[in-house]
């Protein structure tokens, strides 16, 4: 069925943005089913994102936030470089000063016409589990420059006439540690932002382009309205709020990001620039990835159905200062960025916010602190590297209730997975010998946080394994609101077979793992809500009952 040209009646635009909004999750499905890494169809550590010519994001799936906030900014750099874009070529880029989240994080980009005339940019970001640099896993503490971090893509065309640029492929699969799922991996992208193309080039000939771009802006138009009507609600001020990171591996501790926000009628400016300065490390934020974090912080305020595309961000004026930690100079490290210190400014905005919208405030949620294994497998004698993705921390408590426990980190908010034990167990030498809640970890309050994770992973490769970690959170815990406690921070320890115990700090690479080792991860929990003596006695009980107090 064709539709009438420029008819933008409430029905047509409520189908269109149901139609493309099914059309990224089934790109994310796509996705899952085809990567090869467990990073990927696993972990689930890529996202989706419909961006239109004018570079607004239109649409997405419910992935990783702090992937899409970064998208549009990604699209402005690649349009910046071409300009005309060609109907039958794939685009690539990684750089996190052009867009890019952090260098692990690829984006494909397929361009889509309505004839002659570019519509839309269909877009695939994930996280590779190597992207070449000074050490496996891609993340680098050891990093004082971008360049020991591993291949820095800028935009690049990818296929020429439509045809795959082997040469490039090649290039840039010799310079990583595991070829075949890095080939794999940017193949199912390749694969699921084709997919976008073919449906998004469907809807347009069904409905035509004027009808689908008059049903797109008053698509952005409502969520606009419904946005602002939100805000006009909450006090009008000056809000100051403030979180703080250990330290960035080098000689840097307590390392603040402070945000000042200006809620005024309907409108919200959040100023970052009396964060602290750059460090040397690789906590240090992009622009594109702070833009990302300071839209994630607005979103988790307004209401769950509100559709996250570029109408519900108008509201918000973001101002920066380049040199801070979020905004650093191109060319500093940044790999732990979409983390760290993308947490900490959430964290900062919503502890402002939180005076002048309290029952909208949510508690901390736990912080990132990854361990990424180098060994050998000896069942196969292959070389294998392993991202932690299990025992994850707390999320916060809010007025909705308790944080869901090993729910993850802020920048996810849910979207990674831990995936299935025994489906680790099978692809690596690890052995999970626990893999439970961690008592105690989660923040009091009225609606305490989530607790974190409990885990003893025994390792059973062959000869020595490398271990890097890369994180937050052993110092300061997860940030309670409204009178609400503190999650505990992280505890890593290693326990080498006839050795003494030791601790595992959040920013180390190759440390030595013997076989039989056992990695015990306690994870941190998530920031409690309100006045802990407000808590329900039967909550007090539930939590007693369950061994979890």
């Amino acid at each position: 069925m064709r539709h009438h040209p420029g008819m933008t009646d409430p029905i047509t635009i409520a189908v269109l943005q149901n139609r493309l909004n099914a059309i990224a999750e089934e790109m994310g499905e796509a996705m899952l089913r085809t990567a090869y890494s467990q990073i990927l169809n696993s972990s689930r550590d890529f996202s989706i994102a419909l961006i239109d010519a004018r570079c607004r994001l239109v649409a997405q799936a419910d992935h990783i936030p702090v992937h899409v906030g970064a998208m549009p900014w990604a699209a402005k750099a690649l349009a910046a470089r071409f300009p005309n874009p060609s109907p039958d070529d794939v685009y690539l880029l990684n750089d996190p000063y052009r867009g890019g989240s952090h260098l692990p994080d690829l984006t494909v980009f397929v361009p889509v016409f309505a004839g002659s005339a570019l519509m839309f940019w269909s877009v695939v970001r994930a996280h590779h589990s190597d992207i070449g640099g000074a050490t496996h896993g891609a993340y680098n503490p050891a990093a004082t420059e971008i360049w020991h971090e591993g291949l820095r893509l800028p935009p690049m065309r990818l296929t020429e006439n439509g045809v795959l640029r082997e040469d490039l492929l090649e290039m840039l699969a010799l310079n990583v540690r595991h070829p075949r799922d890095f080939r794999g991996d940017l193949a199912a992208q390749i694969g699921a932002a084709r997919l976008g193309e073919q449906r998004l080039a469907s809807v347009i000939r069904e409905f035509g382009a004027e009808t689908l771009s008059a049903s797109i802006e008053a698509m952005l138009d409502a969520a606009e309205r419904y946005a602002r009507q939100i805000v006009s609600d909450w006090a009008d001020g000056v809000y100051l709020g403030e979180a703080v990171l250990d330290d960035d591996g080098f000689d840097k501790t307590d390392i603040a990001i402070r945000a000042r926000v200006t809620k005024q009628g309907s409108d919200v400016t959040i100023d970052l620039t009396e964060s602290d300065p750059q460090v040397t490390g690789f906590i240090n934020s992009s622009h594109a990835n702070t833009q990302s974090a300071v839209a994630m912080a607005f979103a988790f305020l307004l209401d769950p159905g509100i559709a996250k595309n570029e109408g519900a961000f108008r509201p918000l004026t973001v101002r920066l200062k380049e040199g801070t930690i979020v905004w650093a100079h191109e060319g500093a490290p940044v790999t732990m960025c979409t983390s760290h210190c993308s947490n900490e400014i959430i964290e900062a905005i919503i502890v402002a916010l939180a005076q002048a919208c309290p029952d909208r405030a949510m508690g901390g949620w736990g912080r990132r602190l990854r361990i990424a294994l180098n060994g050998t497998d000896p069942r196969t004698g292959r070389r294998f590297i392993w991202h932690m993705f299990q025992a994850r921390p707390g999320g916060g408590g809010s007025a909705a209730g308790d944080g869901y426990s090993t729910i993850g980190e802020w920048h996810s908010a849910g979207g990674i997975k831990f995936g299935s034990i025994e489906v680790a167990e099978t692809r690596f030498p690890l052995i999970f010998e626990t893999h439970e809640y961690r008592p105690g970890s989660a923040g009091e309050g009225r609606y305490r946080g989530g607790y974190g994770g409990d885990m003893r992973l025994r390792v059973e490769a062959e000869g020595i394994t490398q271990a890097n970690t890369a994180g937050e959170g052993v110092v300061h815990g997860a940030r309670g609101i409204g009178g609400g406690h503190d999650g505990a921070p992280h505890d890593y320890t290693l326990l080498a077979p006839n050795a003494l115990p030791r601790k595992l700090k959040s920013k180390e690479i190759n440390v030595p793992v013997p076989p039989g080792s056992v990695i015990h991860v306690l994870s941190g929990g998530g920031g409690g809500w309100g006045d802990p003596a407000l808590r329900d006695p039967a909550a007090r009980a539930a939590d007693a009952a369950e061994g979890l107090t």
